[in-house]
C-alpha cells in the first residue's frame, strides 16, 4: 500500500498564531489514535509522522515523548524515528532536554525571521530568548544528536521576504549545514498577513542558493479546504460550528 504522512498538534506555533487558542493538551493515546485511524480511514499505511499544525509539541513534552516511544516500539507501529518530524517554535530549554534523549527524529524549528525585530512581531515567544540564542541551541542539538536541524520559514509579503531578510538568514546559517524549508503563507481570513509574490520567492531563493544554503519550497496541500498550516481550527459561522 502507498504510504502517507499524518500531522497533528495541540498548541499554537504558526506565525499567524492560533485564533481558537489552547483548548487542552493531547494525551499519548489520543496522538496514537490519530495515526492509527488515519491509516484505517484512508486505507493506506502511515509511513511518516509530523507533530505540528496548531500544536507546540514541546509544551506537552512528557506526553509527546511517551507517544514517540509507543509509535516507535517494535511491538506497536514500529515507525522509525527518521520517519518522524517534530516541529517547534523553539523552546530552548525543551530543545536541550529533547537533545539529551538522542532521538533520531527530524527537528523542524519554526524560525520565520532571521532577526529579533521581525520575529518578535510574528512570534512573541521570541522575546523570551531571541534568534541568536535559538540558533546556538540548534547548534547544540546538532552536536548532541548528529541530526541536522530544518528551519521552517513562512514567506509573508513585505514582512520577512525582502532581500535584506534573505541575506541575513544566509549569514546566520552559513556553515551550519542546516536546511531551510520555505513555505508560502496560507491565507487566513482574519489575518492581515498575506503570502509572498512569486517574484519575491524567486529572489529570496536565489540569494540563499548563492550563499550555499540548503533550501527547498514546501508543496502546498489542503488550502482549498482550510486544512493547511494556520487554517485548521473550528469556525463559528452564523451561529453554526463548523470543523
Amino acid at each position: 500500500m502507498l504510504g502517507q504522512t499524518v500531522q497533528f498538534g495541540s498548541f499554537p506555533s504558526h506565525p499567524c498564531r492560533s485564533i481558537g487558542g489552547l483548548v487542552r493538551k493531547l494525551a499519548p493515546a489520543e496522538m496514537l489514535d490519530q495515526v492509527i485511524f488515519s491509516g484505517l480511514d484512508s486505507g493506506k499505511t502511515i509511513s511518516n509522522i509530523v507533530l505540528m499544525g496548531i500544536g507546540e509539541p514541546l509544551d506537552n513534552f512528557d506526553a509527546v515523548l511517551r507517544f514517540l516511544e509507543l509509535v516507535n516500539h517494535p511491538d506497536g507501529m514500529n515507525t522509525g524515528m527518521r520517519h518522524i518530524s517534530l516541529s517547534t517554535c523553539g523552546l530552548i530549554e525543551k530543545v536541550d532536554k529533547l537533545a539529551a534523549y538522542h532521538l533520531q527524529l527530524t527537528l523542524s524549528v519554526s524560525l520565520h525571521a532571521p532577526d529579533d525585530e521581525t520575529r518578535n512581531a510574528l512570534m512573541p515567544v521570541n522575546r523570551s530568548c531571541g534568534v541568536e540564542k535559538l540558533l546556538r541551541c540548534c547548534g547544540r542539538y546538532f552536536e548532541e544528536t548528529g541530526r541536522r536541524v530544518s528551519f521552517e520559514y513562512a514567506m509573508i509579503a513585505g514582512v520577512n521576504d525582502t532581500p535584506r531578510h534573505a541575506e541575513l538568514l544566509a549569514k546566520e546559517l552559513q556553515g551550519t549545514g542546516s536546511h531551510v524549508n520555505l513555505i508560502l503563507l496560507n491565507n487566513v481570513e482574519e489575518s492581515p498577513l498575506k503570502p509572498s509574490t512569486a517574484a519575491s520567492m524567486r529572489e529570496f531563493i536565489g540569494i540563499l542558493k548563492e550563499k550555499k544554503i540548503n533550501v527547498t519550497v514546501r508543496r502546498r496541500l489542503g488550502g482549498d479546504i482550510d486544512a493547511s498550516c494556520g487554517q485548521l481550527r473550528r469556525k463559528a459561522i452564523a451561529g453554526k460550528a463548523v470543523d
